[in-house]
């Protein structure tokens, strides 16, 4: 089988149960941006390896499972409204379990150590640096999806908890962060 086709050299793509969308349309910038956010997941998973932090194998079963969840996300983006009926629960389709799923590893992950209370300066190492681009990424697929209106989809819950569970993960992987406020100096305070 060749990876080559032609069938997208006329601008469009195909989506998942048959019809075809041009290539800027919402469906395939969505499940694009998606599909940038799972790379960049990988990504941070393969420097947390590189960096042997004891905490890498437990980031790395939590990073790869959200990484099969999103090619659940990203068919349930690349499916038409006509043929949503035909989607399978979490092999296909999002549901609410795999959002829950993804609050019950915020507030797993959250509890192993203390969350900053003010803005963060990301880039603490890394890792931390690369899991904050992955959660910016996240966050623009959701903007993306939101824009499909999708009434029937949770796409757009589970990527709103999935950069929710990224910003964790940097947290927990910096150890201490830095925040905005450490920045300012004492006397940029009093002026």
């Amino acid at each position: 089988m060749k990876i080559y086709t032609r069938k997208g050299d006329d601008g469009t793509t195909g989506l998942y149960f048959g019809g075809r969308v041009p290539k800027d349309s919402a469906r395939p910038t969505a499940y694009g941006d998606v599909d940038e956010t799972q790379a960049v997941i990988g990504l941070a998973r393969a420097h947390a390896t590189a960096s042997g932090a004891s905490t890498s194998s437990t980031l790395d079963e939590i990073l790869v499972s959200v990484q099969r969840d999103l090619w659940v996300v990203m068919t349930d983006l690349a499916t038409g409204e006509e043929n949503r009926h035909k989607l399978s629960d979490d092999t296909t389709r999002v549901t609410d379990a795999m959002v829950a799923r993804l609050e019950s590893l915020i507030d797993q992950v959250g509890d192993w150590f203390e969350m900053p209370q003010e803005f963060v300066v990301p880039g603490g190492d890394v890792v931390s640096g690369t899991l904050d681009v992955a959660r910016t990424v996240a966050r623009r697929a959701e903007r993306c999806a939101v824009t499909i209106n999708d009434s029937e989809s949770l796409a757009v819950s589970y990527l709103n908890r999935l950069s929710d569970l990224l910003w964790t993960l940097a947290r927990w992987q910096e150890g201490t962060a830095l925040t905005v406020r450490s920045l300012v100096s004492p006397t940029q305070e009093s002026e």
